[in-house]
Order: C-alpha cells, then structure tokens, then sequence
C-alpha cells in the first residue's frame, strides 16, 4: 500500500501528504566536493559498495519526504561520502512563491534530539574531572531538584532515561515556545515535579534531561553550558557550527525544517506530544523561529553540519581524540557507551530501545542503526536525524534530513533500506581482514 501511494501522481499525492517537488534528475541537486572524499579502496571498500550506500541516500531523497539531506560517513577515520541533496529551504511543503537554497555540506541544521549524545559527553567530561560523580544524587549539586521526592534521583539515571521526569506538562499548545525560551521556569517546573517510579523503568526525557543537564554543569562549572562546550569541545576539534542554539551570524543560513508525510496532522499527534509535549506541527514552527537559536535547550537545539557529527562521533570512536587532540578520556568514552541494560520496551516512545548512559544502542536482526550492528552508539533525532559510530565497522555516520515524516510514503521502507545498505555494504573489519580493529574501546 505504501508503495502505491509513493506512484501515485504528484499533484494527488500532494493532496493527502506534504511532499516536496523532486525533479528527474537528483544530480543536479547534489552538491559535494570530490576532493573531500577519498578512494573508497583506501579504506578497504570498493566503488560499488560506495556506490550502493549514495544510492540508498538518494532514493530515501526521491520519497519527497526529504527537501534537504546532508550525509557524510567516515571509514578507518578517512572521509567515504560528504554529500548534500536537495534545498536548505524553498523547496519544502508551503515554498512555492519562495526561492529554493540549495542544500550543501556545509549547511547549518537542527539536530533536535542527537543533542542529547553531545549533552551527555559534557557530563561525562565533568565525571572525568571529578567534578562530579555519575552515582550521586542530582540533589547533591543542585538542592533544589531534591524536591517532592526526587533527592535520590543519580546522575546516571538522569543519562539513562530512570530519573521518573521523562514529559513536561503544558497545558496549552500556544505556550509551549514561551516555557521552552524561559530557562529559569523550565528548570523551577522540573524541580518541583514529582517523579514517576525513578530508577524502574526506560522513559524517553525528549527535552526535561537537557535542562538538568545544563543546570548541573553551570553549577558545578561557574561557566555557561553554551561555553563549556565551546572550550571543551567545538573549539578543540575545530567545530565550524556545533552549538547549543547558534550564533546570530549563523541563525539566518540554518535550514528550515518541514512537516512532511500524510495529512492529516492529528494521528500522530498524540504520539509526539506524548514524547516531546508538543503537536509535530508546532515543535517545527518553533524550531524556524530564530528566537529558537538564541536560547539553550540542550537536548533539542543543538545546531551543526553533518561533518561536525561524524567528526564528533569519530572522535568517540577513536577512544577520545580526533587529529592529535584528545578531548575525552578512552575509559569516560567507554562509560558513556556501555550498554545499561538489556533491550526493553521504552515507556516514552514505546518501542525498544537499548540505552547506555547518554547514547542509543545498536543490536541484532533490528535496530536504530541497521540490522547486525550490536557495537553501534548514536542518537537518533525528531524522526529522521542520525548519528552514529560503528566499532566492528570501523565507520562513523551523519544523515541530517528537514523533513520529519512520521509515516507517509516510501519514506519508512527506504530509510530501512538505508540502514541495511550500510551495514551490507560496509564489511566488519574481521570480516575484511581476518583480523579485529585494534581500539582503546573495543567492546
């Protein structure tokens, strides 16, 4: 059924989903420099195997669900594929009148949701420090959030989705923007919840974790998050935008992102403002609003290039350094990235998960990462941003995408086939040598 509704023609299928125009030829939208990737030999790949995974970025491109796609994916730390497709903005459901900017590698994006793995890494960092000990109740550091029954609630169970505060409560749509601009409201509402069974059960904190989080380490630290980050990672790997929020220079070549998929809105709605506490359709209205960017929400307003990631995720996958700068510890990147506990319905998101603390886990037959991919650590971002480090690989993955289809199209069987083009076409390194890749982390 899927599958028929993809064919049907474009003007009808516009008329019962948000689509964006595709042309006929999806080249002539690609922007990418050869000169940044190098010899798919050199890495022990082969243009095929290339060729292959572009190829299922590409038609994940033509379901119309995606006006912009930005991929970079890195082998044995070497740059395989940094492409773009599509528009950054004027080629998405409402543009017409509106003139399209292409999409490039070096495009600004919201990652929504992946800013929680970045989130996390500062904590850990702390943790490296013996600034702070991930076994310590929150209310060690920040009293106020031992309120209504929450003294006891750890450090780690907040990065593992245990802290029992996965929803803040609004009432009314038209309020949520206000709440999240207001970081000192925000924070005294979560402070005075009480929580729901901590430490039992998974439940997905989509925003309510960022907002301890930065708490926590502008306590502990005396200094902003915005610019412990910047000193302690963007600066030291050469970020050119990974930030919470964005500079003002940057706000205006941010990509605008899109509701796509099938009208109406209001099946899923009750499923997103389960997870997030706002309808699909507002929480993008809010994320094209530059007073977004000028504020810090640290599990959801993190913006940067698909590069940034992977080199992010590069660098965790080499233990804790990237080009000779060490930023993390071998053994704080291994904390971060150990499975908690075994796969588990999440209460939140309700499907499952496996967690460590800060990061999602690949597994078996199925998961967030692709099928056989039980040594992979990433996040997952609002429906269709992801980014993840493969240790059997040896791979580090970004796709950043603008349009956030819940269903709709073939857009659910194509990014499936994403997945399992990655994990077929790239070999396990004892797979293709004989032998185990040598890492400070191996799992």
């Amino acid at each position: 059924m899927l599958g028929a509704i993809h064919y049907l023609p474009r003007p009808l299928l516009g008329l019962i989903a948000h689509t964006t125009r595709v042309g006929a030829d999806i080249d002539a939208v690609t922007q990418y420099d050869p000169r940044d990737e190098v010899d798919p030999g050199s890495v022990g790949l082969t243009d095929k195997q290339v060729e292959a995974i572009w190829r299922a970025v590409k038609r994940l491109y033509a379901t119309g669900m995606q006006p912009g796609i930005s991929f970079v994916m890195r082998r044995h730390g070497q740059v395989v594929l940094k492409r773009a497709i599509g528009f950054s903005s004027g080629n998405g459901p409402g543009d017409e009148a509106t003139e399209p900017v292409p999409m490039t590698p070096d495009t600004p994006i919201c990652l929504f949701s992946t800013s929680k793995a970045f989130a996390a890494m500062l904590v850990h960092l702390l943790s490296e420090r013996n600034l702070v000990s991930l076994l310590d109740p929150i209310s060690h550091y920040l009293p106020e959030f031992g309120r209504n029954g929450k003294q006891d609630i750890s450090i780690y169970q907040l990065l593992c989705h245990k802290a029992g505060i996965a929803s803040i409560e609004v009432e009314k749509q038209k309020d949520v923007f206000e709440l999240l601009l207001d970081q000192e409201a925000i924070r005294e509402r979560l402070y005075d919840m009480a929580p729901e069974n901590p430490g039992h059960h998974h439940a997905y904190h989509a925003l309510s974790s960022g907002f301890i989080i930065g708490a926590l380490v502008e306590r502990v630290t005396g200094i902003s998050l915005r610019r412990f980050l910047r000193e302690n990672v963007s600066k030291p790997l050469r970020m050119k935008y990974l930030d919470f929020g964005a500079r003002p220079s940057v706000i205006p070549r941010i990509a605008r992102n899109y509701v796509t998929g099938f009208r109406p809105d209001a099946p899923t709605d009750v499923y997103v403002r389960r997870v997030i506490g706002a309808s699909l359709r507002n929480a993008i209205d809010i994320s094209n609003d530059p007073r977004f960017y000028r504020s810090v929400i640290p599990a959801g307003n993190m913006v940067a290039t698909a590069d940034d990631c992977s080199r992010f995720f590069q660098c965790l996958l080499n233990g804790g350094e990237l080009d000779g700068t060490r930023v993390f510890s071998p053994l704080t990147v291994r904390r971060a990235t150990v499975e908690v506990g075994k796969s588990q319905i999440d209460r939140s998101l309700l499907v499952p998960i496996r967690y460590s603390a800060g990061m999602m886990l690949g597994g078996g037959r199925l998961s967030l990462f692709g099928p056989d991919a039980p040594a992979t650590f990433g996040h997952l971002g609002l429906t269709c941003n992801l980014a993840w480090a493969d240790r059997e690989r040896d791979i580090s993955v970004t796709m950043l995408t603008t349009g956030k289809p819940l269903i709709g199209g073939m857009h659910l069987p194509m990014l499936v086939a994403f997945l399992y083009g990655i994990s077929k076409h790239c070999p396990k390194i004892s797979d293709a040598t004989g032998g185990k890749r040598r890492s400070p982390v191996a799992a």
